[in-house]
């Protein structure tokens, strides 16, 4: 039977406010899921970063973790350097699958919404 864990991934900031929208999202599968690990990381200037995030999950049974780059679009920092983390993650971890999921900006439902959302900002 597996375990399945998410993994928020974001880019991070200096500024501490800049985090709390991928907070709120955090906090909101948290929510709806208290059954799964979930954990938010950041690539830079925030934490935990992304193998620590990883570790913590590999440390509370996660046997499958979906990885969610919270991210706009699919740039380098998506198609490059994520995969180079999770390849290091996968050799740490090598009983836990990591499934590196598409760039949440690019689900349609997430772009519907943020197109309803400009529209009524705009009304």
């Amino acid at each position: 039977m597996s375990t399945p864990g998410l993994l928020l991934f974001a880019h991070g900031a200096r500024d501490p406010n800049w985090a709390l929208p991928f907070e709120a999202v955090a906090a909101l599968v948290r929510a709806q899921r208290p059954d799964m690990p979930v954990q938010l990381a950041f690539l830079e200037f925030m934490s935990p970063p992304l193998p620590e995030a990883g570790a913590r999950l590999a440390a509370q049974g996660c046997t499958e973790v979906a990885v969610v780059p919270l991210f706009l679009g699919a740039g380098g920092h998506v198609r490059k350097d994520l995969p180079a983390l999770l390849a290091s993650l996968a050799a740490a971890y090598p009983q836990v699958s990591w499934s590196l999921q598409p760039a949440i900006g690019e689900v349609d439902s997430v772009v519907q919404a943020m197109a309803e959302a400009a529209l009524r900002l705009a009304s």
